[in-house]
């Protein structure tokens, strides 16, 4: 059993904001990292609306934020574990935390699990993973050269993503269940300015169909019921996330969808365990918001800790 003052759990923004604040205070934490360091912003191809970290000449990546959050963190002593949780038990201090390879303790927890995309379930999807369905265009899209696609959403994610799909694709079409998008103005004004970009109003896949690799998809208009098939090559989805929370079922208070209930202090239905980042925030789910959110929670574990003693 390895004992650690406090184990971050998770190492998107929020957790590497916490870890960065943590160890400032001389708590050395460990990050329990997953098997990818960065969360769901390691797969983003630009950020621009990150303040501080952009220039004229070049929109950043994701993985270079991720990079130097990483370093900021470690440089104040924060120590990395690319490891995954599976067990859990909060019910007596120190807190127990299992991964796949180690059995921890800890005085403190920060909870930063992040979320992950959810599926159409349909038809056709879990058999093309990886054949022609992906989750995220920045990882798979060069593999659509000259090849036509089609994305599935209308959020700031789809636009997002589909805008990039066109540096590699011939054609991306975005299929969307409502008439108009989800996504902020500035995104929705390039998604429109972009000649490679076309868009299938009212409608929902019911169907991803190939022979080996996607070959196509059967749509059904929401308003007329119409099924249409439609040739495509790829088929992205970005159609939200669900918390990664099944791992907490029963050990923290959670909301319908599964997401961790915090206060406005980040603290969790247990004492001495906090929450931070799209494991408890449904509804901002930016960068920026993280950050905000891995600062708070780290602040107030660090001044919990000193109150014990």
């Amino acid at each position: 059993m390895q004992k650690e003052r406090v184990i971050i759990i998770g190492s998107g923004p929020a957790g590497l904001t916490a870890a960065m604040y943590i160890a400032r205070a001389q708590l050395n934490p460990l990050v329990i990292a997953g098997t990818q360091i960065g969360g769901q912003i390691a797969i983003t191809h630009e950020v621009e609306n990150y303040p501080g970290f952009w220039s004229e000449e070049q929109t950043p990546t994701g993985p270079e934020l991720v990079e130097v959050m990483q370093k900021q963190a470690e440089h104040f002593g924060a120590r990395f574990d690319y490891d995954e949780v599976v067990e859990v038990d909060f019910s007596k201090r120190p807190f127990y935390i299992k991964t796949y390879g180690n059995e921890y303790e800890a005085d403190g927890v920060v909870v930063t699990a992040g979320a992950s995309p959810r599926h159409l379930g349909v038809p056709g999807e879990e058999e093309f993973i990886g054949r022609g369905v992906s989750y995220c265009g920045t990882c798979d899209g060069f593999f659509f050269r000259g090849k036509d696609v089609v994305v599935i959403g209308g959020g700031d994610s789809a636009m997002e993503e589909g805008i990039f799909l066109t540096k590699f694709a011939n054609k991306v079409e975005v299929i969307h269940r409502r008439g108009e998008l989800r996504a902020g103005a500035s995104l929705q004004k390039r998604a429109f300015a972009n000649e490679k970009i076309s868009f299938v109003w009212d409608t929902v896949i019911e169907e991803i169909k190939g022979n080996g690799v996607v070959q196509g998809v059967q749509t059904r208009n929401v308003k007329t019921g119409e099924t249409t098939p439609l040739k495509t090559d790829g088929v992205f989805i970005f159609i939200g996330h669900y918390p990664n929370s099944q791992f907490l079922v029963g050990k923290l208070a959670m909301d319908e969808e599964g997401y961790v209930i915090t206060d406005e202090r980040y603290r969790t239905s247990v004492p001495g365990v906090y929450a931070a980042g799209e494991i408890q925030d449904a509804h901002f789910r930016q960068i920026a918001t993280s950050v905000g959110q891995g600062a708070g929670a780290g602040m107030e574990l660090e001044k919990w800790l000193a109150a014990q003693e």
